[in-house]
């Protein structure tokens, strides 16, 4: 009888120390969704911040519910179409495309009083009615936008668009990290703050940028700010980002495995074990 009473409060402690499985929902644009399509980056990335951080966090699996291309607003506008399900975690990490789209930000009473999805703080509420909906006691974390030079997409070089060190219809990027502060503030969620990251400033995004010298037949490597003021002609010219560029992106706007690196270091502190 006393050998029973001695295992008891031994299997007690034995099973207080079994991680509980928790799932995990990460929402987002081409950032997230690259996680499971390195092919569409040409293997310029091995993996996304996502397997980054169940690689190290291993009580933890994720669903990747990124969509190359969308903004927050299309997020929001098809949130009942997108098959979210219930997850101990969620993600939210949008607004970089709102910004190039010139989607207004709005304010802060957008998204305490549920106002639509004609702005940022808007869309934002829809969305996290809708994780709330699924699950009342999930953790929401958001992620701001983090900062970006020129992008020029690897497989259409007309495909491209200036860095966040200048405005866009009136608006900077970091207005919308800002506004997506906001909200953690007013939720009392948890923020990922990749805008204000120091190794993601703007010098630290590529290592330079090859572009032909002042029209010049001859190309150079610039590095920032020097290229924010050189030309580039997406029918004429070569890619600017050779793999030689890439530091913590890999084209100016999409993290390589060093920048993902620094996203899932972010993210394994906040949802930790």
């Amino acid at each position: 009888m006393k050998r029973i009473c001695l295992l008891v409060p031994l299997l007690i402690i034995l099973t207080s120390f079994v991680p509980v499985h928790r799932t995990w929902t990460a929402i987002g644009d081409s950032i997230t969704y690259m996680n499971e399509h390195p092919e569409e980056t040409g293997n310029r990335i091995t993996k996304g911040y996502m397997t980054m951080v169940v690689q190290k966090l291993t009580d933890v699996s994720y669903i990747n519910q990124g969509h190359n291309g969308w903004t927050a607003g299309g997020i929001a506008e098809n949130i009942e179409k997108l098959g979210l399900v219930s997850s101990d975690i969620y993600s939210v990490f949008l607004g970089t495309n709102d910004w190039w789209s010139g989607r207004p930000i709005g304010t802060l009473e957008d998204y305490k009083e549920n106002k639509g999805n004609s702005t940022l703080f808007g869309s934002f509420r829809i969305i996290v009615n809708k994780l709330r909906k699924l699950n009342p006691k999930a953790r929401i974390i958001l992620i701001t936008p983090m900062q970006r030079v020129d992008f020029v997409y690897l497989k259409d070089l007309r495909n491209n668009a200036w860095g966040s060190y200048k405005a866009k219809s009136g608006q900077s990027l970091e207005q919308f990290a800002e506004a997506v502060k906001a909200i953690g503030s007013y939720e009392n969620f948890k923020v990922v703050d990749l805008f204000h990251k120091s190794s993601l400033g703007l010098k630290h995004l590529v290592k330079y940028k090859r572009l032909r010298d002042n029209g010049l037949s001859s190309y150079r490597n610039f590095k920032y700010p020097a290229f924010t003021d050189i030309p580039f002609d997406a029918v004429k010219d070569e890619y600017p980002y050779p793999d030689g560029s890439i530091n913590m992106t890999y084209d100016g706007l999409h993290p390589s495995d060093k920048g993902y690196g620094v996203i899932a270091k972010m993210l394994i502190r906040v949802i930790g074990r």
